[in-house]
């Protein structure tokens, strides 16, 4: 009785162990993707203090900038199985292209109580724009195995990416209806904007490890701000950038390999 006990229990371990074997995709992945990338800027608010004041301070704005293209993803990571139908995995992805917003003006007013523009006139900022750059994200995947071949699965972790503001190239001023341009020096700054990831997908093996995937994400970021100084015969005058939000949409297709 022991011993057909051992050989029932034994033969329990063995279909377990095969059950939980069943996934192709446990174990090392790497992949490559392409599709569209939407990009999702929202509204500029900007001010310039001038110390000492003069009643010199402005204040400025433009509206959100909507902007994409096809992004070039690299991916990696590993899956462990956890049961027969689940697994959990992690991984990184790195975006290898950059994406670059369409040029943009400001509108530049007098902040209250202040008489820097003149009465009648209006100042536009020219030739701004948002660049976005060396995004990678790191995240956990638990995945559902539909049969040994094919897996749906969920992303959620953290992305990064850089975001170059370029400044205005030129600012034109309107007085009486006659209009003049003058040249600005177009400074960039940039900063390293953290968030968070959310993502969902499909994967399916073409053949002999060789895999197909779709899948969509979404990063949200904090807002990116920005300030400078400039120094004139009138005092030093600070000029800050404030963007009210950065959000970014994925579409992809690609392949991969299960090692």
């Amino acid at each position: 009785m022991k011993i057909k006990t051992l050989i029932v229990g034994i033969g329990f371990i063995s279909l377990t162990t095969s059950a939980l074997a069943q996934s192709v995709f446990t174990g090392f992945y790497g992949q490559v993707s392409t599709g569209y990338e939407s990009n999702q800027l929202g509204s500029l608010s900007t001010s310039g203090t001038t110390i000492p004041n003069a009643n010199s301070d402005t204040k400025g704005s433009a509206p959100s900038q909507n902007f994409g293209g096809a992004p070039l993803v690299f991916g990696a990571g590993y899956y462990w199985q956890a049961s027969d139908k689940w697994l959990i995995g992690v991984g990184g992805d790195y975006s290898a292209l950059s994406q670059t917003s369409s040029t943009f003006s400001t509108d530049t007013t007098n902040a209250p109580g202040n008489t820097e523009i003149v009465a009648g006139s209006t100042r536009t900022g020219n030739g701004l724009s948002m660049k976005l750059s060396n995004r990678f994200n790191l995240f956990v995947t638990p995945a559902y195995a539909i049969d040994k071949d094919k897996l749906v699965y969920l992303k959620a972790g953290y992305s990064q990416v850089t975001a170059q503001f370029n400044h205005e190239t030129s600012e034109t001023r309107t007085l009486n209806r006659v209009s003049t341009t003058e040249a600005r020096n177009g400074r960039s700054q940039s900063s390293n904007q953290g968030g968070y990831l959310v993502g969902l997908g499909y994967k399916q093996i073409i053949t002999s490890g060789l895999y197909g995937f779709v899948e969509g994400n979404y990063m949200g970021y904090s807002a990116p701000s920005y300030s400078h100084n400039t120094t004139s015969s009138t005092g030093t005058r600070t000029h800050t950038q404030n963007f009210a939000s950065l959000n970014t949409y994925q579409l992809l297709i690609g392949v991969g390999y299960a090692f």
